[in-house]
């Protein structure tokens, strides 16, 4: 704790609190589309840097720093390497899924294969991005009981307060501007220390890659192909399904403004997830008796930059986590407000339908209720369910595989049909959980099994299914 990283927080926290209440004015949330898709009105850098930050939160600045501590920098290159590999996928999508405009994933998955399709999105997503919302105020409380008196307890209940207003405030367009502004930070911060680390303590690159250890030198680290492979893939399939990604390329102004802020998102990534490795491996060689999880977070802390880097540093992981927290929860309440209250058919859309300017209302209304909500009930799973933080380990496989190859065919193949995206998404469930309850999941992770059965299963089972039939449905076949 100092006194300088006591300013530096207070400067960061009253910009974001600035933005979020001018986001939150009136005449800039109508409606639930303002508030949850922007109004479609996103220009390319701030829908870049809303992507860039959607992607780098606790999972990175921690998460990733921690694999790279343990199994070396060309290890973590595999790592991440899924996220490049996905981003340059998003970027052949952007069109389609700008000009397909859907609100959340499960109203892509209704319209395309049928109500029960939805639900079942629904809850998956649900489910999972609840928990990973939650984890972004455990990892925001953890930071600020290192540069405040708070305790990690006190600092994850201020986490709570603060993500919640940043997402109640002004909906996507306050949570858009913070991930810009945070972005820029942890870029500028990242890539400083990293200039003063190697140039102080290294000499140079030669000096850093002279004191690596040897183990950490072949391809794939310590790991085996699988094992990497296991990594690689939960990163790749969940960018590419990812309902934040989606969303926020539908609020963009139009298809080429989305394309374009892909680019800035791949370029922002090299800029992130670069000095990430090389930040996270040099503590392995500068401070080796931290703890995994505080490579990043120890070298700023523990004295290895100049105070007010270490002050920066810290502040710009908190505010990439708190950023990307907020948008998990505005992400949910999406889920919410077009998936459960306003679901086509529904006594709400029917009433909507009577009254346009009362369900305007409405939706906002609902949106900012549901976000609190959900906020409290991430914060009871950290408090009274510890245990479910394990399982945001394989969330990713399950989101990933159970959802990502039945939004790609609903964008791209026309003859995917509902049986084989319900059958699909219930065997890659299954499969998920099997493998981790039964399966050797230190040598062969969950999705490298999961992923072949979802496709295989969408495939058989829709090409099984007769059109007519998918017309019975209420598909829309196109």
């Amino acid at each position: 704790m100092s006194a300088t990283s006591i300013v530096v927080l207070a400067l960061y926290l009253a910009l974001m609190i600035g933005v979020a209440a001018w986001f939150s004015r009136r005449s800039a949330i109508r409606d639930g589309g303002d508030f949850i898709m922007a109004g479609r009105s996103l220009p390319t850098f701030v829908l870049g840097g809303t992507l860039l930050a959607t992607f780098v939160g606790s999972g990175s600045i921690i998460g990733g720093a921690n694999f790279v501590f343990t199994n070396g920098p060309l290890a973590g290159i595999f790592f991440f390497l899924g996220t490049f590999a996905a981003i340059i996928v998003l970027g052949f999508m952007s069109r389609r899924i700008r000009e397909s405009s859907f609100n959340t994933v499960p109203e892509l998955l209704r319209e395309r294969y049928g109500p029960a399709t939805g639900v079942i999105g629904t809850v998956l997503v649900l489910v999972a991005f609840i928990g990973i919302g939650a984890y972004q105020f455990t990892g925001t409380g953890y930071i600020l009981s290192l540069i405040t008196p708070l305790s990690e307890v006190q600092g994850t209940i201020i986490a709570l307060v603060l993500i919640c207003f940043l997402a109640v405030s002004g909906g996507l367009k306050s949570v858009a501007w913070t991930d810009f502004l945070s972005s820029a930070l942890v870029v500028l911060g990242l890539g400083s220390a990293l200039v003063w680390i190697f140039a102080a303590d290294f000499g140079g690159i030669g000096g850093y890659v002279d004191q690596l250890d040897p183990a950490f030198r072949s391809v794939t680290g310590v790991l085996g192909p699988l094992q990497i492979l296991g990594y690689f893939l939960p990163l790749f399939l969940l960018i590419l399904g990812d309902q934040n990604m989606h969303q926020r390329i539908g609020a963009a102004k139009d298809a080429a403004t989305a394309f374009r802020a892909i680019l800035v998102f791949f370029v922002g990534a090299l800029l992130v997830v670069g000095p990430i490795i090389l930040l996270a491996s040099s503590a392995s060689i500068l401070n080796p008796g931290s703890g995994p999880d505080m490579a990043i977070l120890g070298l700023a802390a523990g004295g290895f930059v100049p105070e007010t880097l270490g002050a920066v540093i810290l502040v710009a992981a908190l505010a990439i986590i708190v950023t990307t927290g907020s948008s998990y929860l505005l992400t949910c309440s999406g889920n919410v407000v077009y998936d459960l209250v306003f679901r086509p058919g529904g006594r709400r859309q029917r009433e909507a339908a009577a009254d346009p300017e009362r369900a305007r209302r409405q939706e906002v209304l609902i949106s900012r209720l549901s976000v609190a909500g959900v906020a409290v009930l991430g914060y009871v799973m950290v408090q009274f369910f510890p245990s479910l933080l394990a399982l945001q380990m394989y969330a990713y496989t399950m989101y990933g595989a159970a959802i990502t190859p039945v939004v790609i065919a609903a964008l791209f193949w026309k003859r995917a049909s509902a049986a084989g995206a319900i059958a699909s998404m219930i065997a890659a469930g299954a499969a998920t959980v099997a493998w981790e309850v039964f399966g050797p999941v230190e040598e062969v992770a969950s999705v490298v099994v999961a992923l072949p059965i979802s496709v295989v299963v969408l495939a058989a089972v829709s090409l099984a299914v007769p059109q007519r039939a998918r017309e019975r449905q209420g598909v829309r076949v196109e």
